[in-house]
């Protein structure tokens, strides 16, 4: 990962114990999935990889569904700020 993993949990966490809440999850998925995009840019042919890659986008979208329907400012700003959703 470009950020690593903590750095991540530190700037979406809710509080301070917080580290599985869908703000924090959407986050850590979209940098594994930023990460896995250069990997297919060399290994185009990596299939098996891909269905992990599809995977977590679906659980990425699922994820930010819920979060839509529990905190609709929250869930704007996550996206704004993960650049999702141009």
């Amino acid at each position: 990962m470009a950020i690593s993993k903590e750095e991540i949990i530190k700037k979406y966490q809710l509080h301070e114990n917080d580290r599985g809440s869908a703000p924090v999850q959407i986050a850590i998925l979209t940098a594994r999935i930023e990460d896995l995009r250069s990997h297919f840019d060399k290994h185009k042919k990596d299939h098996h990889s891909r269905r992990g890659l599809l995977k977590m986008v679906g659980r990425r979208r699922r994820l930010l569904e819920y979060y839509k329907r529990q905190n609709l400012e929250g869930y704007r700003e996550l996206i704004k700020d993960l650049g999702l959703r141009h």
